[in-house]
């Protein structure tokens, strides 16, 4: 966006606050507080035709008013439901000043009815009305938002499920949606401006001198290397705040049951760039399904949620209030809910845990931490050599060198992680010590395994690439903007996608238009998702049956690195005469 617009944007966004600082929240029935659950009389939107409005509006909370981009005159938008095996017509108006989108995030579809801008149809220009139609082939809870510039980060998100055709899985009493999200009253491309101005703008956290952390050695070799293991989100509590369902933790969003009754809860994290750990204390819960697909039934006490996924839990809770904790991961702040009998209850709420500090492992040296320990599954994925000593492979994270020949290598990746391994059974960052149970991606199985049985036939790398302190983010050292060759699949190839993370963040990755298998050498099944979270350093794999012909976008679901490069498009060939009609 060039300065003009920006600054037109920007006096838009405090017109707009001035003419409606008065003007109530406004949120969906199902997102209110002191909300009973979806039942009947609070109708979603529902049927074969669907009308949504997307405009400027006012959002207030903790207090403050600011600009905001809503669905139907609502923060979050309204909640879609549908079920499977349905057709369905979304007509979306827009009367925003500036083009807009909608993909259907999760949602397996023509790719022309994607919503990606550029890679799938032209977006919706101004004052014109575009209808998506396509049918529901699958059961879940899924989202939508906008896929347009940074929009997202103004409440341009809502839910969206779908009803299985046959019994449900899972049986519940009871169901509430909880939509967790990031809030800043800063204009998003102002945000944008400052972490691009400076490393680290928003991190408050950083080390010190006198940090009992760390030892002095530690402080001088991070130092050496101009990281701070304090840097774990680029945007943080300094300046979010952190939404349940489009209430502030002062706000305390309440949802309602039945002691006894068999409660669902279907998490949605719509953040533009927060990681949750999510726990209700007092109150085990049982995941049931990941990325709307379901799982086998498995208990825990906490779980991480990263940007764009979504897990259905199972509660029952007893008669007295629970307090609903979504804690950011560098533990800046939290979103802050109330499960209640009755309202006006509430719970204790926990304070906010000791932060966590980035470790060797993160930084891709994850090798050296554990010796020379290479299971048979990870040599087979190339994540290790059996028997390699690990001192042979203390290498220095900014030796370029390492770099394939794949990887552009230049001021935008600042660093080649040395030694990275699969992580995806490693327990979430600042979780590692928690005396109660933590899930992992190793805990998922699937209910009904994945339906293409046939091994890879072949291997794609994909690095996922950056500078922090200069907040340039890409893929294999390319971004999208700057000519980046897309990904080529064949149609119904099956191929192992290796996603190897060259930096110190979380990055979670989302492929369009399909789910894959995530590899985790568990006998009892690879999880079925559409979003993995690829740690710090680490590695993560997955097997994809490319059945989905088209252009389709792959992308970090953080939403300022996919905006400043960190996106690709896949395209999967030969397509049939009316795979575009």
């Amino acid at each position: 966006m060039n300065h003009l617009v920006r600054r037109r944007s920007l006096l838009r966004a405090g017109a707009l606050g001035l003419v409606g600082a008065a003007l109530p929240t406004k949120f969906p029935a199902w997102a209110q507080t002191g909300s009973p659950g979806l039942r009947p009389d609070m109708p979603p939107l529902s049927g074969e035709d669907i009308r949504l409005r997307i405009a400027h509006d006012m959002f207030k909370v903790g207090g403050r008013t600011g600009h905001a981009i809503t669905m139907n005159g609502v923060l979050p938008a309204p909640l879609i439901r549908l079920r499977e095996g349905q057709n369905v017509r979304i007509h979306v108006e827009n009367t925003l000043d500036e083009d807009t989108s909608i993909h259907w995030h999760g949602l397996i579809l023509p790719f022309h009815m994607d919503g990606v801008p550029g890679v799938s149809f032209p977006g919706i220009k101004p004052g014109t009305t575009f209808t998506y139609e396509f049918p529901i082939k699958q059961a879940g809870t899924y989202w939508y938002h906008s896929h347009s510039g940074l929009q997202e980060q103004l409440g341009h998100y809502g839910p969206l499920i779908c009803d299985p055709a046959g019994a449900e899985p899972a049986p519940y009493d009871r169901e509430h949606v909880v939509v967790l999200s990031d809030w800043t009253f800063q204009h998003p491309h102002q945000v944008m401006l400052k972490v691009k101005q400076k490393g680290g703008y928003f991190n408050r956290q950083k080390q010190t001198l006198l940090d009992g952390q760390m030892s002095a050695a530690d402080r001088a070799e991070w130092g050496a290397m101009r990281m701070d293991p304090s840097d774990i989100a680029d945007i943080n509590g300094s300046t979010y705040s952190f939404l349940v369902n489009g209430h502030g933790p002062q706000e305390n969003w309440t949802g309602l049951f039945r002691p006894g009754e068999r409660v669902r809860l279907r998490f949605i994290n719509a953040s533009a760039m927060t990681i949750f750990n999510i726990r209700i204390p007092g109150l085990p819960m049982t995941v049931v399904q990941a990325d709307g697909q379901d799982v086998r039934p498995v208990e825990t006490d906490e779980f991480q949620i990263s940007v764009a996924e979504t897990y259905d839990v199972i509660v029952t809770p007893g008669d007295q209030a629970y307090s609903l904790v979504a804690e950011s991961i560098d533990r800046s702040g939290m979103g802050r809910g109330t499960l209640a009998p009755r309202l006006g209850m509430v719970a204790p709420v926990p304070a906010l845990r000791e932060r966590p500090t980035l470790s060797m492992r993160d930084m891709g040296m994850g090798g050296m931490e554990t010796g020379a320990a290479c299971s048979p599954e990870h040599a087979a994925m190339g994540h290790c050599t059996p028997g390699q000593p690990a001192a042979a492979m203390d290498h220095s994270m900014r030796d370029k060198s390492l770099a394939p020949s794949s990887v552009k290598v230049g001021v935008g990746t600042d660093m080649i992680a040395p030694m990275p391994v699969d992580r995806t059974g490693d327990r979430p960052l600042g979780l590692e010590k928690e005396p109660h149970r933590v899930l992992t991606y190793h805990d998922l199985a699937p209910l009904v395994p994945f339906a293409d049985k046939r091994p890879p036939a072949r291997s794609v790398d994909i690095h996922l690439t950056g500078n922090m302190e200069r907040f340039m983010w890409s893929l294999d050292g390319k971004k999208l903007n700057e000519g980046a060759e897309p990904i080529r699949f064949e149609r119904n190839e099956r191929v192992r996608v290796n996603l190897i993370n060259n930096s110190m963040m979380n990055h979670p990755i989302h492929i369009h238009g399909h789910f894959f298998e995530l590899v985790t050498g568990k006998a009892h099944g690879h999880p079925i998702k559409h979003t993995v979270n690829v740690m710090p350093g680490g590695k993560a794999s997955f097997d994809l049956t490319a059945d989905a012909p088209g252009d389709w976008a792959f992308h970090c679901h953080l939403l300022y690195h996919m905006h400043a490069g960190m996106m690709n498009v896949v395209k999967v060939r030969p397509m049939d005469e009316g795979d575009a009609a």
